[in-house]
């Protein structure tokens, strides 16, 4: 019978990824302790290095808020194409 996955929490990705940026253990005794594959803490380690960068960037707090105000514009559009849409089934009822 084939074992079930492993599904870890951000939590314990995080706790695993921060230990092995520190260096403070190999990863033979990291991945002794943690129970994870060398590779997988490779893998969470150079995925929270390549995300430390948007963490202090202001660039990307203002493309959310602008994605925000699209999403936003967004559905009053589609709020407003729904009022139109039915407005018009009335209508073309009315008419046959």
């Amino acid at each position: 019978m084939p074992s079930q996955r492993k599904r870890h929490n951000a939590e314990f990705k995080t706790k695993v990824a921060l230990a092995a940026i520190r260096q403070d253990k190999t990863t033979n005794e990291l991945t002794t302790e943690y129970g994870i594959h060398a590779t997988q803490i490779h893998s969470w380690k150079k995925q929270a290095l390549d995300r430390i960068p948007q963490a202090f960037s202001r660039q990307s707090a203002r493309t959310q808020q602008n994605r925000a105000a699209e999403i936003d514009e967004l559905h009053r559009q589609l709020g407003q194409v729904i009022a139109e849409r039915d407005g018009l089934k009335k209508k073309s009822g009315s008419l046959a």
